[in-house]
């Protein structure tokens, strides 16, 4: 029978200054004008209507995500949060992070942040290097960014904040190993206590599909991510997901929950959701209407579609998501999270464990370390047999 996992929360704030050339998220230009008062008020109507998706639990934790959330005030994401707990009971340790880009007027705010609720930030540097910044379509310096990283760890020695994030790339347009290589070298020297390191990845709808740039070889993408990979480990930092490393204690728990196969209320413009029903066995995905204009429009429900997940891409979306994670696959939790027989789990991933991508250890599954490196390889196999 199916078992309720952690719940957590998922907010979109939708606006950013300018779209980048790489970005598939839902964003939008910043009008003149932010209506942010009306789109909290409709985030707060959006969570009302969910409430019955609660079930009792407690939020384990809230991401605040875009966009760039950090565009609205202080005094906004405080009357958030304050929002959302008067609705659903907040864990004693819940983890509330907040994107937030590096430029000066948003890095102003970080303290305004933390005073409001916020615990972590999430820093999208994305390069130190000015011209790989400019072609990124990214509005901030490398100067600006050293300053965000250094007022976010300033805040972390108060006490205000609990953690924060930088997000890097590689294998950016024409990039050297040596390049990413100092990228990541000049992260590190931050100290920030949680990396998120990925490759740039040319996605569909995006500016740079319609005009793609000179992207670094396989062999050279190969090369930084061996090397950044021994730096990090050298410099402290765990990694305990594909492209997530944290020091100890650090490990970015919302998305773990996410990675884990656990649920999540999702609001605000575009947002998807993942709920359980242990009482129907099921489990259901949410998605929120996606344009601005749409989701504001009090007449619209703030509901696009909801759907089934069906017990073949139960299997599926739960190694999908806890393949990425370096820490072994509880069959325990396979069990629990989708309401399924072992059997099926065992059966679809037998291919995987021959071909020596991945190991059956009594109650866990684990992958090996070239299984890491060929995820799609054991889920193709299991998707062949589904």
């Amino acid at each position: 029978m199916l078992q309720l996992p952690p719940l957590s929360l998922y907010v979109h704030i939708p606006w950013c200054v300018q779209k980048c050339p790489y970005c598939d998220f839902n964003s939008h230009a910043q009008p003149d004008i932010i209506p942010e008062e009306a789109y909290i008020n409709c985030l707060l109507d959006d969570l009302r209507a969910d409430l019955k998706y609660v079930q009792g639990r407690p939020l384990t934790s809230i991401f605040i995500g875009g966009g760039t959330p950090s565009l609205f005030s202080a005094e906004g994401i405080a009357r958030l949060l304050q929002g959302i707990e008067k609705y659903i009971e907040f864990a004693s340790d819940i983890e509330i992070t907040l994107e937030a880009n590096p430029g000066t007027f948003e890095a102003e705010r970080f303290a305004g942040f933390s005073t409001a609720g916020v615990n972590r930030l999430s820093i999208g540097v994305q390069s130190l290097q000015d011209e790989q910044l400019k072609r990124l379509g990214r509005i901030h310096d490398p100067e600006q960014a050293r300053t965000a990283a250094k007022l976010a760890d300033k805040l972390m020695t108060q006490g205000q904040l609990t953690s924060f994030n930088l997000d890097l790339m590689h294998g950016l347009p024409d990039q050297s190993k040596d390049q990413a290589m100092a990228d990541l070298d000049g992260i590190i020297a931050l100290n920030p206590p949680h990396i998120s390191w990925y490759q740039l990845t040319i996605e569909p709808n995006t500016l740079f599909a319609s005009k793609p740039p000179v992207l670094p070889d396989d062999d050279t993408l190969w090369d930084i991510y061996e090397q950044g990979h021994l730096r990090l480990a050298a410099a402290g930092y765990e990694q305990y997901e594909v492209s997530a490393y944290g020091k100890p204690g650090h490990r970015g728990r919302h998305n773990l929950n996410y990675w884990r196969f656990g649920d999540y209320l999702g609001i605000g413009c575009g947002a998807h959701g993942k709920i359980t029903l242990p009482a129907e066995n099921r489990i259901l995905r949410t998605e929120k209407v996606k344009h601005p204009r749409g989701y504001l429009d009090l007449a619209r429900p703030y509901l696009n579609r909801q759907w089934d997940v069906t017990p073949d891409d139960r299997v599926f979306e739960f190694f999908m998501n806890q393949l990425r994670l370096v820490e072994p696959a509880p069959k325990k939790r396979f069990v629990d999270y989708t309401g399924l027989d072992l059997e099926l789990a065992e059966r679809a991933m037998s291919k995987a464990v021959q071909q020596g991508l991945l190991e059956s250890r009594g109650e866990y599954w684990q992958t090996t370390p070239r299984g890491r490196l060929y995820l799609n390889a054991i889920l193709a196999e299991f998707l062949d047999d589904a």
